[in-house]
């Protein structure tokens, strides 16, 4: 069972040993969903860190739309997003063969292109297809889970993930990303 919301909502209401009761729930996950974002450990524990230091100091509103996992590793995804995004800015460019030949920098930022175009689609698709792929492909939770989450039979789960595919499908073309490519 998911008490992550009546934890937090305990923290809101004053109550400090709520927010300890979420980091003990949630942290380990976190931080494995993260790492498999930023490909390194240590950088998602701060990474998984920071995400329960927004909770605390800008107490976001949690809807219930969603699962509170959902939307708790919806905020870590978004700040380990932002990581690499500044990784990328940071990294200096190849000087020597031990950093890597042209040819594979090339190749990082390409896979770096294709994942913001994948963003950018996502972000213009509405928002059941976006929040059906989001639980779908990037929360790994099955069609039964996300059915219950969205509220939907499992029917209407795969056809909304039918659907979404396929408009995202024609929004990564529009981004000039090819089937090829996909």
């Amino acid at each position: 069972m998911d008490r992550g919301a009546e934890y937090y909502r305990r923290y809101l209401e004053g109550d400090d040993a709520g927010i300890v009761a979420l980091i003990r729930e949630y942290r380990d996950g976190l931080v494995f969903y993260l790492a498999g974002i930023l490909g390194d450990a240590g950088e998602a524990e701060d990474a998984a860190e920071d995400t329960f230091v927004k909770l605390v100091t800008r107490r976001p509103r949690f809807s219930g739309r969603a699962s509170f996992r959902t939307w708790l590793y919806a905020i870590g995804r978004n700040l380990a997003l932002d990581r690499l995004r500044r990784r990328s800015r940071l990294a200096p460019l190849p000087e020597e063969a031990e950093s890597g030949t042209w040819e594979e920098l090339e190749e990082r930022l390409i896979r770096s292109e294709r994942r913001e175009a994948v963003r950018r689609a996502l972000g213009r698709l509405p928002g059941e297809y976006r929040q059906a792929l989001i639980l779908s492909y990037f929360e790994g939770f099955g069609n039964e889970e996300t059915a219950k989450v969205m509220k939907k039979t499992r029917r209407q789960v795969e056809n909304l993930l039918y659907r979404a595919k396929q408009s995202l499908k024609a929004e990564l073309l529009k981004e000039g990303i090819s089937d090829e490519d996909i």
